[in-house]
């Protein structure tokens, strides 16, 4: 097996051990890091929650993440507990309620970040009512690379196994597990906006491009500067909060 898979289980295991936990909880959205992150966490012994959250979800991500399940649940009957929270129905009466002092419910950036905050809440309310851990399923470019994550949306979790990863360490490892090729070759999405739109619609870069950035290869003034305004936007999400610090007044 490889070694970072060994590794990477090790780590969830012990970080699971330290906090006191036995339970862990993972957002399964039919993209390959979900289903690898999911697949890392059923090895570890561990009891695993994994959900499903149907969320205005194109049939085809749902009929992915379904097969997944049915994949895990094959391989690890004994610690899985699959869970499927359709969250149609609390999205709109949220968004529904909001009809004052000129706030739109037709915002789609404020609607896809608000899906992604709101699956948080739910894998929250399930790994308190678990006494778990919530796993995050963001890999390396996403999360330290560029900022393509929701704040306090899929960034709020408890532990990150995958963000040392590059999306295509990813997609090895995924294969390697023996993950459906359908869920690891697909053109990666957030499945949080109606018209189906990829990563690289959304940033205008693929992730080939970002990983060679990252890396400090060459890949054109053009691209460079565009992985750099990506960065430069979405840096509040990579940086702690800051805080006003009275230390440095004189009163």
């Amino acid at each position: 097996m490889d070694k970072r898979i060994e590794r990477i289980v090790e780590w969830i295991e012990g970080y699971a051990e330290n906090a006191g936990k036995e339970t862990l909880v993972v957002g399964v959205s039919g993209g390959v890091d979900s289903a690898l992150t999911s697949t890392l966490c059923c090895m570890t012994g561990l009891d695993v929650y994994a959900v499903t959250m149907p969320l205005d979800s194109r049939a085809s991500d749902y009929k992915k993440a379904t097969a997944h399940m049915d994949w895990l649940r094959d391989r690890f009957p004994e610690r899985l507990c699959d869970v499927v929270v359709n969250l149609n129905k609390p999205f709109e009466e949220m968004r529904g309620s909001m009809k004052f002092m000129g706030v739109t419910q037709t915002n789609l950036h404020a609607s896809a970040n608000t899906k992604s905050r709101l699956r948080m809440t739910c894998l929250y309310h399930i790994a308190a009512c678990m006494d778990g851990l919530v796993v995050g399923t963001g890999n390396k470019v996403e999360d330290f690379g560029v900022g393509f994550f929701t704040k306090w949306g899929d960034g709020g979790v408890d532990l990150s196994p995958i963000g040392d990863l590059f999306k295509s360490e990813v997609q090895d490892l995924a294969l390697v597990l023996g993950i459906d090729e359908e869920i690891v070759l697909q053109a990666p999405t957030d499945g949080l906006w109606e018209d189906g739109r990829t990563d690289e619609d959304q940033r205008q870069m693929s992730y080939e491009d970002l990983e060679k950035c990252m890396r400090g290869e060459y890949v054109g003034e053009e691209k460079m500067a565009r992985y750099e305004a990506l960065r430069k936007a979405n840096r509040h999400k990579m940086e702690p909060i800051p805080v006003c610090m009275m230390e440095d007044w004189d009163f």
